[in-house]
């Protein structure tokens, strides 16, 4: 993996990844950490990924922080937020990573509750240690952020709908937040090669991948997503709090 970020442009800070003992979350939080941050892994039920992950940020000189909490219960994030506090004291950086709802045996809403609630939970969970000069990066899809105007496949659409809920959601925090000096950046990429929301739309829909990627010309992967989700976290935020990754050719307005 290339690093995106220059070493030692982030000492000092702390950055918070929920989602983050795999895929786009953990690469997310190794780019933070090789650039000097110090870092809190959160995961729901991947304890052995998320704790040899943090052996590996460990390695890089900086402190790790391995939390569990199902983003969906309101008293798991308040205890999250309550060991980040305890170890760190604040957030420079928060980084609404982990999504779903494509999953076999929840109920009818959880992608709504996942995606929209949970995500507006965090932060305000979060908001007591965030600070003048933090930021907040939510990621999400341009199958989700174009969906008003883009129709995506039907296996997508409540996931995309639900992900597009909560970025509208929060991004009607953006003046609460910049009264108090804290920016909200989006990251939109489009379907990324490997993740587990890919592997199960490819099930449901064999070819659905490899169309895409046709159409696109290339799509990412989850470690050059995750480079671009990290940059978001250093660079200027765009005049629109947007930062889309990739083709958006197919897709219209917002």
């Amino acid at each position: 993996m290339s690093q995106p970020i220059p070493a030692g442009s982030l000492d000092g800070r702390t950055a918070l990844v929920t989602g983050s003992s795999r895929g786009i979350g953990a690469d997310t939080a190794r780019y933070l950490a090789e650039g000097g941050a110090n870092v809190v892994i959160n995961f729901r039920n991947k304890a052995p990924r998320a704790e040899k992950l943090a052996a590996e940020l460990r390695e890089l000189g900086v402190e790790v922080l391995v939390v569990g909490a199902d983003l969906t219960d309101a008293g798991s994030v308040a205890a999250m937020m309550e060991a980040v506090s305890e170890t760190f004291g604040s957030l420079d950086l928060l980084v609404l990573n982990a999504s779903g709802g494509m999953e076999s045996g929840m109920g009818e809403d959880y992608a709504l509750v996942l995606n929209r609630d949970a995500q507006l939970n965090v932060l305000d969970a979060a908001l007591p240690l965030l600070h003048d000069g933090s930021r907040v990066v939510f990621v999400t899809s341009h199958q989700a952020h174009f969906i008003r105007t883009t129709p995506t496949m039907p296996e997508y659409e409540p996931v995309a709908l639900s992900k597009r809920a909560g970025e509208d959601a929060l991004r009607e925090r953006i003046p609460a937040l910049a009264e108090q000096g804290i920016d909200l950046v989006v990251v939109s990429g489009d379907m990324i090669e490997g993740t587990i929301t890919a592997a199960l739309l490819e099930r449901a829909n064999p070819g659905a991948i490899a169309d895409r990627r046709e159409s696109a010309g290339k799509l990412y992967n989850v470690s050059e997503f995750a480079a671009e989700v990290a940059l978001a976290a250093v660079e200027p935020i765009p005049a629109d709090n947007t930062r889309l990754v990739g083709d958006v050719s197919s897709f219209g307005g917002e």
